[in-house]
């Protein structure tokens, strides 16, 4: 990237921290008490960017979304991550040097999530990133989440820069959608948690780029 942006905004779970392992811990918790084997780490990682749903469904397919049962497992599933959500997460392998590059040159970072506020809070705080994240957005923000370019607009307002020198990083199509939908550079990141039969080539991106090495070159940092 020649010329430096004004900011960059992450999506949160797969693009800037690793939060599968807590994820797939607190699932495969709630089927070992239901009675039910733990699943593979790698079965539930791809569902982790879809939210709670996703992975539950991924955990009990035998129950409809819209059962009485499904909704108690989602409420159980949310309850005992929210006690424990920053156990075993951490920042993506390389991110911590992002950054701190990031920082180095006054350029501010922040986050645009559909991860609840309650959660996202209590992430960043527990790895110690809430005073270095400059904006934080979550779905309690702002009327229409992510696909919808709201929550973009909001966090370029707060940050008081323009969404078409913003950057973008995400992992999931909704993210570069968002991102697409708001003017701003985007970046698909091939190294989060993308369903099966995915390709982020296919997401319309600007850029796509498969590590966290490959993003700190694509910013020019060295």
């Amino acid at each position: 990237m020649k010329k430096m942006p004004a900011a960059v905004l992450f999506d949160l779970d797969g693009t800037l921290i690793d939060t599968a392992p807590d994820f797939v811990r607190v699932l495969n918790e709630l089927r070992l008490k239901h009675d039910r084997p733990a699943l593979d780490f790698d079965a539930i990682r791809p569902a982790v960017s879809a939210g709670a749903r996703a992975m539950v469904q991924v955990g009990f397919p035998e129950y409809s979304l819209d059962s009485t049962e499904f909704a108690t497992l989602r409420q159980e599933f949310l309850d005992n991550y929210g006690l424990g959500l920053a156990q075993e997460s951490r920042l993506f392998e390389g991110m911590e040097r992002l950054l701190v590059a990031l920082e180095a040159r006054t350029i501010p970072w922040g986050i645009v999530t559909n991860k609840p506020r309650i959660y996202s809070e209590a992430l960043l705080a527990g790895l110690q990133l809430d005073k270095r994240c400059q904006v934080l957005v979550c779905p309690d923000d702002v009327s229409q989440t992510k696909p919808h370019p709201e929550p973009m607009y909001l966090a370029c307002k707060t940050l008081n820069v323009s969404p078409e020198h913003t950057v973008y990083v995400g992992d999931h199509i909704r993210d570069i959608q968002a991102g697409n939908n708001a003017g701003m550079a985007t970046i698909a990141v091939g190294f989060g948690y993308i369903p099966a039969g995915e390709n982020i080539t296919d997401w319309q991106a600007n850029y796509c780029i498969d590590t966290v090495a490959d993003l700190i070159q694509h910013f020019g940092f060295h």
